[in-house]
């Protein structure tokens, strides 16, 4: 069983079409990761939703629960095994919540094709 660890980075990578097998997975869950909800037209509840005003800690369990449910939902493939938010003034003042996710992919991609 190997840990693959994704984060939510302010510098998001181009999507890459032809990704296949482990690399699409995780290149999925990045994409998640960094959508809003309501952004999509098609699939409104695709995506995050931020806790914005809610005090720090509620925030961050609120947000983590969100990123537990919402990976799972939408990526079936993934089990994630923590989620670690990092936070900076940076981040805060620019309305951002960093984010880093350790996940198992359950299945073998290659072989369930």
């Amino acid at each position: 069983m190997q840990t693959y660890q994704v984060s939510s980075s302010t510098k998001i990578e181009p999507i890459d079409f032809g990704a296949s097998g482990k690399v699409a997975i995780l290149q999925n869950v990045s994409f998640l990761l960094n959508s809003l909800v309501d952004t999509y037209p098609m699939h409104r509840e695709f995506g995050m939703n931020p806790p914005v005003d809610d005090p720090c800690e509620i925030a961050i369990n609120e947000w983590s629960a969100q990123v537990i449910e919402k990976l799972e939902r939408n990526i079936p493939e993934v089990s994630v095994i923590d989620v670690e938010v990092i936070q900076n003034e940076a981040d805060l003042l620019n309305g951002r919540i960093q984010t880093i996710v350790k996940v198992v992919i359950e299945v073998d991609p290659i072989q369930s094709s």
